[in-house]
């Protein structure tokens, strides 16, 4: 059976299948520019608040503004992938994504910068499910390990880039645009990839169902509740309306579930099908990439480290996160080699490759000395294992959760797991960053930031841990394709 006749049955059409490599290649771009744009920033915050004299606060919404309205809509970016057609949603993103880059980069207040990245991050959630999802729909079984390598490969590359092209970009003052630079970048790579997408053929959905416009405002809702305390309230010492919001967050996602519910029973099409947790080992591949991204932490603390304890420059800074950037890139592109030796276990043992790398980092930096030559080899070895391990599991955990999904239903799947990442990292700059935070204190001592980066590492590595476990549980359940699970009744 054909690509394209494979695609059919599952009541979407993908033209011109040849063109589907081309057709990954420019929806991964946008996948590149996400997380990029949020790991580049926080080079340049110091810089921000010179110009602007920004407060702490300001700063802290330059980053959870972004991070805060990308979480928010992913699943409803992924559902409106799988209604309208994935090119259409990913052009669109991608348009607001570049329009909003330009409005960062010639902010003249730290408020107009702060709106800005609010809808930088709306429309990168429109980009990112795009890609994710056109895995399972454009790909044959044999390609779709390849596929979720560069998927991988690519945010491996984004993360790390975002230290180190940020480092070099404000070092250099490129233009004398000083830190500005890190937006405007976006702008000649979205106008090429506006070019080549126009080019693409959609993959249009004839049984195209109407969008549940209620189901997305409750579902906004819910994550704001979640999302905007676990980012906001650590800053600013947990106030009572973050505790609040937090309490008010079951409330709102119970009504949003009856809502899809009453949808599905109706005859409707609702923005989350309640039926797709009804997958054997959904819930546990949920669970194992909720614990697994709690480096999302790693990035904000190891570079205020670097920059505080070392008094590491940004050029300096950017140098350190090479390895980790090597180790996440070349990991992935390997996955399809490691999945055909390793099978199942290719995620787990990915894990604990991570899990040794943020440990022995710990060692080395309880055990740090300047001027030798050894801790500085060994930590750029800690590095490169943490990227390679991060990179090797990635690509085989999504594959387990979302490789055997109807492709009616990928963009909804990916809006999930990306979702869920994205929460895990919000939770994780609240918990561990705010572990960090209270043991380094607010003098910044060497000593007492060296010592909070070890608590925070081990930290991070027990939820590593747990990821593994519920990795390895997962291979022991055969995922089935969501349109031949039974489905209790909903009542």
């Amino acid at each position: 059976m054909s690509l394209e006749q494979q695609s059919r049955s599952n009541g979407v059409v993908v033209a011109h299948a040849r063109w589907r490599w081309f057709r990954f290649a420019v929806l991964l771009t946008g996948v590149f520019l996400s997380p990029l744009d949020f790991f580049i920033v926080n080079i340049a915050l110091p810089a921000i608040k010179e110009e602007f004299g920004a407060t702490p606060a300001d700063l802290q919404l330059v980053v959870s503004g972004y991070m805060t309205t990308y979480a928010v809509f992913l699943i409803t970016g992924g559902r409106l992938g799988d209604i309208f057609g994935r090119r259409t949603i990913f052009l669109a993103g991608l348009a607001c994504f570049a329009g909003a880059s330009a409005i960062c980069g010639s902010a003249p207040s730290s408020s107009i910068l702060v709106a800005g990245r609010v809808l930088q991050g709306f429309g990168a959630a429109l980009m990112v499910p795009q890609g994710l999802a056109s895995i399972n729909v454009i790909f044959a079984p044999e390609e779709k390990s390849l596929a979720l390598g560069l998927y991988g490969a690519t945010l491996g590359l984004a993360a790390a880039s975002g230290q180190i092209l940020g480092g070099f970009l404000v070092s250099a003052d490129v233009f004398g645009l000083g830190w500005r630079i890190v937006f405007l970048v976006n702008l000649p790579i979205a106008a090429a990839v506006l070019i080549s997408g126009l080019l693409l053929p959609e993959a249009s959905n004839p049984r195209r169902p109407r969008l549940d416009i209620f189901g997305v405002l409750l579902s906004a809702l819910t994550l704001a509740l979640v999302v905007t305390p676990l980012i906001e309230g650590r800053e600013r010492g947990w106030p009572l309306w973050s505790l609040l919001l937090l309490m008010a967050a079951p409330i709102a996602g119970s009504l949003f579930l009856r809502n899809e519910e009453r949808l599905l029973r109706d005859g409707g099409t609702p923005l989350f099908d309640p039926r797709v947790m009804e997958l054997p080992g959904f819930g546990l591949g949920l669970l194992a990439a909720l614990f697994f991204y709690a480096i999302g932490s790693f990035f904000l603390i190891f570079s205020i480290y670097l920059q505080t304890a070392l008094g590491e420059s940004p050029r300096d800074v950017a140098l350190v996160f090479l390895p980790f950037g090597v180790g996440s890139f070349l990991a992935p592109l390997l996955s399809p080699y490691a999945g055909r030796l390793l099978g199942p276990r290719t995620a787990p043992l990915g894990i604990a490759v991570e899990t040794i790398g943020m440990l022995g980092l710990a060692f080395v930096v309880w055990n740090w000395r300047t001027d030798q030559s050894l801790d500085h080899a060994l930590r750029g070895l800690a590095l490169f294992a943490i990227g390679f391990g991060q990179g090797t599991a990635l690509p085989s955990l999504v594959r387990a959760i979302i490789g055997k999904v109807d492709t009616a239903w990928s963009g909804l799947v990916s809006g999930i797991i990306n979702t869920t990442l994205q929460i895990s990292s919000a939770l994780s700059i609240a918990i561990v960053g705010g572990l960090f935070f209270s043991i380094a204190g607010h003098e910044p001592i060497a000593e007492n930031i060296s010592f909070a980066l070890v608590v925070s590492l081990i930290a991070i590595s027990g939820c590593l841990v747990i990821a593994a476990l519920a990795t390895v549980a997962l291979t022991q359940t055969r995922l089935v394709e969501l349109g031949t699970t039974p489905s209790k009744k909903i009542r």
